[in-house]
């Protein structure tokens, strides 16, 4: 039998937890662990409850689940997902144990992962200090002000820093854990899971929580939604005003109105966006020269693209493929 790893993984609930932050991950691994016994291989994760007590812990829902183990400083396993509540400023002040623990394993334990707002107890136990790191967009301005040295982006899918993980709200937990498993695991088994479970491999951690693929599902206008779809396809062309307009038979003036009174933000805005989105996961999905990916997505050059790219997170594409590529 070829061996793999055993990690050990501690899914750390309290009173009030998400329950489906919970159970998403822990399906995720527990599928790997069905997924690695199918394919003769050894390893995987043994995953456990664990709460501030041990016994039945009450989530969000009809649901409890049970914590076999409480949390200890003295017993780290190789990973840790502590669970996001709706009422985080209520579970803080219910769990301080969950704080305290938090300031002492975060420097010593390998992995250590936030799903939604539980990144506000790695935040209050000064794991996020100095940091990148991501919550569920509804939280984000209240992370940011409560704790002003963390660097909050409000944007993304899931966030890695270092052994710091962080992702966005409820399903995002399960991007998150896709990741830990082809990290662990790698792409193959991965991308097993994630066909059982009939969900994406990975969206890429950087993606927009809003992403203009979701943008266009909720603009109202059948026409403009359809129009949207349409660039989205075309991000290779020259997508100006006069063309759009031309295409929907309306004039340039009252299609940049009706466009952005069901996006809220231009023609001119939404194709960066989208352009900047899809450059962003070529970067992490593939190995092509970068005036390739600037050709492909329409930023025309490399100069372009790389504006664009410093405008919205600050770093170079060239930095950003160093940080985050996947490929192989």
């Amino acid at each position: 039998m070829s061996q793999y790893k055993l990690h050990t993984v501690d899914i750390i609930v309290y009173p009030g937890f998400k329950a489906l932050e919970a159970i998403g991950p822990l399906k995720v691994l527990d599928y790997t662990n069905s997924c690695l016994r199918k394919r003769n291989l050894a390893g995987g994760y043994e995953i456990a409850i664990v709460s501030t007590k041990i016994g039945m812990i009450p989530s969000d829902t009809l649901m409890s689940l049970q914590a076999t183990k409480a949390i200890s400083i003295f017993a780290l396993p190789d990973l840790a997902l502590i669970v996001g509540s709706p009422d985080i400023e209520q579970a803080l002040k219910d769990s301080p144990e969950i704080v305290e623990w938090v300031k002492n394993a975060a420097p010593r334990i390998n992995r250590l992962a936030a799903l939604c707002t539980g990144s506000f107890f790695l935040a209050e136990g000064g794991a996020l200090n100095g940091r990148r790191a991501t919550t569920h967009w509804n939280f984000a301005e209240l992370l940011r002000k409560r704790y002003p040295r963390v660097q909050v982006d409000a944007d993304a899918i899931f966030i890695r820093e270092g052994n710091i993980w962080t992702s966005a709200g409820v399903t995002a937990g399960m991007d998150l854990a896709l990741a830990i498993v082809e990290e662990d695991f790698g792409r193959e088994i991965a991308l097993e899971v994630a066909r059982d479970l009939v969900i994406y491999l990975k969206r890429p951690g950087g993606q927009s929580q809003f992403s203009v693929h979701l943008s266009s599902q909720l603009t109202t206008n059948p026409t403009i939604r359809e129009l949207q779809n349409w660039i989205m396809l075309h991000l290779d062309e020259d997508l100006n005003v006069t063309k759009l307009a031309a295409r929907l038979a309306m004039s340039e003036r009252n299609f940049a109105r009706v466009f952005h009174r069901e996006t809220t933000e231009s023609p001119a805005d939404f194709i960066e966006r989208a352009r900047f989105e899809v450059a962003r996961r070529l970067l992490e999905e593939n190995k092509s020269p970068l005036k390739v990916i600037a050709l492909k997505t329409g930023f025309r050059t490399e100069e372009k693209m790389r504006r664009v790219f410093q405008k919205k997170i600050g770093v170079t594409p060239k930095v950003y493929r160093e940080r985050f590529s996947t490929a192989l």
